[in-house]
């Protein structure tokens, strides 16, 4: 691994995005707003008020919200040539400002250190999602003091707690702070825009759907007693069978319209044909990103979590389990009903977090901007819509009425295993395409 320089920024004109988004990238990773789902951890307030300086610093006057110690939250309005026509409404720009936790002994280098080598730049979020909370920064800093306008009002916003579903960040301002959106018809953030190779070809992928949330606990009751009797009502016993099942459920294979467009669009350009008995030929001309989309064709439950008992002697009364789940979008009551049989009786299923599934449409005229941005930056590269199976923010807005989309753009190396750096070990970004992702934002902002 070797190590690379960058100079520093010295303040924004109307060249200077390509020239400081590096610098404002490793700047917001070498913050840490490490978010473990319960409440703890630093926060995100030092990466907002660092945001909300460079926003202020080229004329703009952000707002910062803070509905829970420490979650901060930034977002500014800018007007747009059209404001208050009836032709489209305002356009929401957001990212988040949390990670996930990184284990330092498991990296190359610190992961909170923003060190640049191998032409990349290292650290929690440099792909999840700080990469695009600095391009978004870039293109709006030499946007506004070039001093040109969007052709719509543009909602740009900073946000905390996406790791955790958003309750104390884009959800609590939805539901506390609805005015601050007032307008807004479309969102952009994670996850999409990115390419891959598709049998020698590089394609980009914009997410136009997402899977659903389900997060749900599992109780199992039992007798509690002695260690040495015999166990007839084990709640343990009972947990782990209900944990075994879920586990190892095959869910059907079942093609949403986003899907079935992407696969067609895969088979166009391999030719190998589209199985929809069995599409594993075709997912394997994907290499690395046949993980994210093999999780798209169903439902999935995985178990992450057990607790029980207190002592090696003591049966306990009751033991719990964590499963994730994610559906398709219209296969939540299904998912659930399912979950529900295959705990079987006495295992009570708690949901701790469900969130919708989202799928919009790829015709639309805000997407075929996203397709001109990048085209004009990589001519002769394809397009595809594709769904997420994670979640992002867009859950929280569209219960607005925002359709959400996902476009963070990056122009990546044939081999780079993206869809590992979510939340893996080693998480970076090439210079090289964090610079690509602000020459498609500037003209994407520019005709959106």
């Amino acid at each position: 691994m070797t190590s690379d320089t960058v100079s520093q920024g010295t303040g924004p004109t109307p060249t200077d995005a390509e020239a400081e988004v590096v610098d404002l990238c490793r700047d917001l990773l070498r913050i840490d707003t490490s978010n473990y789902g319960d409440g703890s951890g630093p926060g995100e307030r030092e990466a907002a008020e660092h945001v909300m300086a460079k926003l202020t610093e080229v004329g703009l006057d952000p707002l910062y919200v803070e509905g829970f110690p420490r979650r901060g939250n930034v977002v500014v309005r800018i007007p747009g040539e059209e404001r208050g026509t009836a032709e489209r409404g305002a356009l929401l720009l957001h990212g988040h400002l949390d990670v996930v936790p990184a284990q330092a002994a498991d990296w190359k280098v610190d992961p909170f250190s923003g060190e640049l080598a191998d032409g990349c730049l290292w650290g929690r979020g440099a792909v999840d999602m700080k990469d695009m909370d600095a391009m978004l920064l870039a293109v709006v800093r030499e946007l506004v003091s070039s001093g040109r306008r969007p052709p719509r009002d543009l909602v740009v916003a900073f946000l905390a707690d996406e790791e955790a579903g958003g309750p104390q960040g884009a959800r609590w301002l939805v539901d506390n702070r609805p005015e601050l959106f007032e307008g807004v018809t479309e969102a952009v953030s994670e996850v999409g825009g990115f390419s891959v190779d598709v049998d020698g070809h590089r394609t980009y992928l914009l997410q136009t759907a997402e899977k659903g949330i389900a997060w749900l606990r599992l109780v199992a009751h039992g007798r509690a007693g002695h260690g040495s009797q015999v166990g007839t009502d084990n709640a343990v016993t009972r947990l782990c069978a209900a944990v075994a099942r879920i586990g190892a459920h095959e869910w059907p294979l079942e093609y949403t319209p986003t899907v079935r467009q992407f696969l067609d669009g895969v088979s166009e350009i391999t030719g190998v044909p589209f199985d929809e008995r069995d599409p594993s030929a075709l997912l394997a001309r994907l290499g690395t990103t046949a993980r994210w989309v093999g999780a798209t064709l169903q439902n999935t439950s995985n178990p992450t979590q057990l607790q029980a008992g207190y002592k090696h002697n003591v049966i306990p009364g009751s033991a719990s389990a964590l499963v994730d789940c994610r559906f398709l979008p219209g296969r939540q009551e299904e998912l659930l009903a399912t979950i529900r049989e295959l705990a079987g009786e006495r295992v009570d299923v708690e949901e701790v977090h469900v969130d919708t599934a989202l799928e919009t449409e790829f015709a639309a005229p805000l997407v075929d901007r996203m397709r001109a941005a990048l085209e004009a930056e990589d001519p002769g590269a394809g397009v595809l819509p594709y769904c997420l199976s994670g979640g992002t923010d867009n859950k929280s807005f569209a219960r607005l009425g925002i359709r959400g989309y996902g476009f963070a753009p990056l122009r990546l190396p044939a081999g780079m295993d993206f869809a590992g750096m979510f939340h893996g070990v080693d998480e970076r970004v090439p210079v090289d395409a964090l610079e690509f992702g602000v020459r498609v934002l500037r003209r994407f902002v520019a005709s959106a």
